[in-house]
């Protein structure tokens, strides 16, 4: 079987060309700031990236005979876990979601590769929005408003599982407190497969991160709303893209962050402290979705490469289980996997609906 994989992200495109579960080829595109700037929203990139894809696999000479292309899912609707045969109504829901994010392109171009190669089925897989929340995590404090969580759900159910593989388990038999690290942070109780309770990592939930603003005290952030001093496209950047570390410090780089550290900055040392202290307590709290019956807390994304994040925050949570880490991410397997089941009829792919 070959697969193609697509993943694009905020200022990459990955792409990876799979024969059953062995990779061929796996190539990133970086997009420079200047690239992207020209597109007012992120759905307007398709065509260049689209192009992009095409342009690679061409110049590595690799032949348009895929049985499945797969996309890592956008951010439509709340769904449940698993693999989905992409529709026409996902495409739609996908251009008007209300939460917007690179990886809504995913689904897009994987759909229209996919479409000009006869018998090739197009796919997604967990993408961010899955929900899976328990009835009590859903609840806000005010009825106007429920919970949502957009979280890194592709890459913590593919490290569930590895973990659950190595220690000679299934995902579905284990209670994982999972925290990935990355632009921006997630942090998830999954209990026997499903994931009951997450955070919105995108747009206004959790520990603040690289890029992202996570919880902020809401009365101040009604009052600068009202303030007139900024629009309300300039306050959802300050929320998510321009917050976190790249507002208080400049930089999203941790090793720029690091280095900066390491030469006495003393308020890059606060504020990454502060950002640790932040993921540490959301993780802790997760204990409590699990009754305090945890198997192994699991450290992923591709900050969880920084040492000097991960053993100050294992120093705050190593008390409540066994903290294991991976580093980076596995989305590209993942999706590949994914779709080889279903091709293999181990899985069947859900209806978007």
């Amino acid at each position: 079987m070959q697969i193609l994989v697509i993943n694009p992200g905020s200022t990459s495109t990955k792409i990876a060309v799979y024969e059953d579960a062995k990779p061929l080829m796996l190539r990133t595109i970086r997009h420079s700031a200047e690239q992207l700037s020209q597109y007012e929203e992120v759905t307007d990139q398709f065509d260049f990236r689209k192009q992009l894809v095409i342009d690679e696999l061409r110049r590595m000479d690799i032949p348009f005979h895929f049985q499945a292309v797969i996309g890592r899912g956008g951010l439509v609707k709340p769904v449940e876990g698993g693999v989905y045969e992409i529709n026409q109504r996902m495409l739609d829901d996908t251009r008007n979601a209300i939460h917007k994010h690179a990886c809504d392109l995913g689904c897009l171009i994987a759909y229209e590769i996919a479409a000009g190669i006869p018998g090739c089925r197009a796919f997604i897989a967990d993408p961010g929005v899955v929900d899976e929340l328990s009835p009590l995590a859903r609840i806000s404090g005010s009825p106007l408003m429920n919970r949502i969580c957009i979280w890194h759900a592709l890459n913590q159910r593919a490290i569930a599982r590895r973990y659950a593989n190595e220690i000679g388990k299934r995902y579905e038999d284990l209670n994982l407190i999972i925290c990935h690290l990355g632009g921006g942070i997630s942090v998830a109780a999954h209990d026997h497969g499903r994931a009951i309770d997450a955070n919105n990592a995108l747009d206004g939930e959790g520990p603040f991160s690289p890029e992202r603003a996570g919880s902020l005290p809401a009365a101040d952030l009604i009052r600068l709303c009202f303030s007139g001093r900024f629009t309300e496209k300039e306050l959802l950047k300050r929320v998510a893209g321009q917050a976190g570390l790249i507002a208080h410090l400049g930089t999203n780089d941790m090793k720029e962050i690091e280095r900066r550290i390491a030469q006495g900055d003393k308020h890059a040392e606060l504020v990454v402290e502060a950002m640790i202290f932040q993921t540490a307590k959301c993780i802790v709290a997760e204990g409590a979705a699990l009754f305090g019956k945890i198997d192994a807390i699991l450290i992923t994304g591709g900050m969880a490469r920084s040492e000097y994040v991960v053993s100050r925050l294992r120093r705050r949570i190593d008390f409540l289980a066994p903290t294991h880490c991976y580093p980076g991410e596995d989305e590209m397997e993942a999706l590949a996997l994914n779709s080889l089941d279903v091709l293999r009829g181990k899985r069947e792919a859900k209806e978007y609906i």
